[in-house]
């Protein structure tokens, strides 16, 4: 008789099943913050790259599987015992911290630019389980929102077996993806110029709109006054080498990855990560550039805002150029480059000096 009681005993110590999600949800928040600054772990062995890969993917389908038997057992009633709860988030809870162990594992002289994405990937798995387990203890059973977060788990756990196998190969997919962010913003600024309708006819259809409101532009809410919806002739004087201060960044970054496809090699990893941190900080002050350009336009803003690009711009090509992806730098493309950066953006000084001498 005591030993039946004792099973039953046990099982009314645990927590409810929705209580025991909540807090696996709040263990699993808490490791994130130590994959984002975590560093790899010191160990006297030599890095084996097939195992590791091997390990990291038997891990993510190990998540995947955990998120699976959660998601169906807690997508219908009767919900399961404490005790069956507190099996279900054991599994899931060391499947995540296996997980985060592998990633652990691979060493720092394998690349930063690779940590990188390993890391993002695993943030990504965890982020997913932990969403997906919150959303569970708040609306159990079947719900849209519970198959939207499993599909989350499960599509970051199918983008590891995609993750580049090397550093080169890592620094390639990162420049490939700032040459394409960088090649949208120039997109994005040629079409608003050729249509010399910064707003994309914005304001037009908010007029249509308000039809009824006649001459109450000025009124509606986020509808800028015709002074500051469209450029005037200095402002479009000055966006011609704002463009092709674009164009050109464009075509660094196009070169860079060239050369780093061409002539990069898997062990010089350090050199591949100093060009890919200095080429990462290009889309970003494209973005600041082509922010500054709308109306209504402050010139001395777009001049510093050309400067910082300039200045980026002008380190990556120097950072390449001392680096072993460019064997022949007096021969090279990165001079030429560099003239057309200058003459960018002495045109832009010429029409914004005005600006600084007022």
């Amino acid at each position: 008789m005591a030993s039946a009681a004792a099973p039953a005993a046990a099982n009314s110590t645990l927590p409810p099943p929705l209580e025991q999600l909540r807090h696996l949800a709040g263990e699993l928040r808490f490791l994130l913050p130590g994959v984002r600054v975590g560093e790899a772990r010191e160990t006297t062995k030599e890095f084996d790259r097939e195992t590791f890969w091997r390990r990291l993917r038997e891990a993510a389908m190990a998540v995947s599987r955990a998120a699976t038997t959660l998601t169906e057992v807690f997508s219908r009633l009767p919900l399961p015992s404490p005790q069956e709860t507190q099996k279900f988030s054991e599994q899931v809870h060391a499947a995540i911290r296996a997980i985060i162990a592998v990633y652990y594992s691979l060493p720092k002289d394998q690349g930063i630019t690779l940590r990188k994405l390993v890391r993002s990937a695993t943030l990504d798995i965890v982020d997913g389980m932990a969403q997906l387990v919150e959303v569970l203890y708040i609306t159990p059973t079947q719900s849209p929102e519970n198959l939207i977060s499993y599909n989350s788990v499960w599509e970051a756990c199918q983008q590891v077996p995609r993750i580049p196998r090397d550093n080169k190969a890592a620094a390639l997919s990162v420049l490939t993806k700032s040459v394409d962010l960088v090649k949208d913003a120039h997109e994005e600024m040629e079409q608003a110029v050729e249509e010399c309708d910064p707003y994309y006819g914005l304001l037009s259809d908010i007029e249509e709109d308000n039809s009824d409101n006649h001459g109450d532009e000025e009124d509606i809410l986020g509808c800028p006054s015709n002074r500051d919806s469209y450029w005037s002739e200095e402002d479009q004087e000055l966006i011609i080498p704002c463009l092709a201060l674009v164009r050109a960044s464009k075509a660094c970054l196009k070169k860079i990855r060239l050369s780093v496809a061409e002539n990069g090699k898997k062990d010089q990893v350090a050199q591949l990560d100093d060009i890919v941190d200095i080429s990462d900080e290009i889309s970003p002050s494209v973005d600041d550039l082509a922010l500054s350009i709308y109306p209504p336009v402050c010139h001395l803003t777009v001049r510093i805002n050309c400067a910082k690009l300039v200045s980026v711009l002008k380190k990556a090509l120097e950072i390449t150029k001392a680096s072993h992806v460019t064997p022949q730098p007096e021969d090279s493309w990165i001079p030429l480059l560099i003239n057309a950066v200058d003459h960018c953006m002495n045109r832009i000084k010429e029409l914004t000096q005005h600006e600084v001498e007022s």
